[in-house]
């Protein structure tokens, strides 16, 4: 009987470190993978401080773009009001797709004292050259 008790113990704790680690690499995956999602104008709504780990959405001006190797510096335009625009940089692979007039997805935070947006990652949105045809 001794013995069963104690097995029985003994698999009660395993399964309670089981469930409290897989918690936590729940609540941890969870809250590093949760990104606002933001349109440029709503992203220059909220109060600075709130603009870290963000996804800005936008498309890059013509005017105020530099690039200097694997560094670029550009204005991200809101969609629906060309005049909103946000300052930003990237460090790092520029896609093919990168231009202006195409569509980014940036992924960082902005920088209050530099007021800029310091992206960590760059994605270029799909052309609409891949587009389906109508064929009628």
């Amino acid at each position: 009987m001794r013995g069963t008790r104690k097995s029985f113990r003994l698999y009660l704790v395993a399964l309670a470190l089981f469930l409290a680690g897989t918690g936590y690499l729940l609540y941890a995956g969870f809250s590093e993978g949760s990104a606002y999602f933001l349109e440029v104008s709503e992203a220059l709504a909220m109060p600075p401080e709130k603009l870290n780990a963000v996804k800005v959405f936008g498309t890059v001006r013509a005017e105020g773009l530099s690039r200097e190797g694997q560094r670029v510096s550009f204005l991200l335009q809101d969609k629906n009001d060309p005049s909103v625009f946000l300052p930003a940089s990237y460090a790092g692979t520029i896609p093919d797709g990168f231009k202006p007039g195409a569509e980014l997805i940036l992924d960082g935070s902005y920088e209050p004292r530099s007021k800029v947006f310091k992206a960590q990652s760059l994605i270029t949105k799909c052309p609409s050259k891949y587009k389906k045809e109508n064929r009628t």
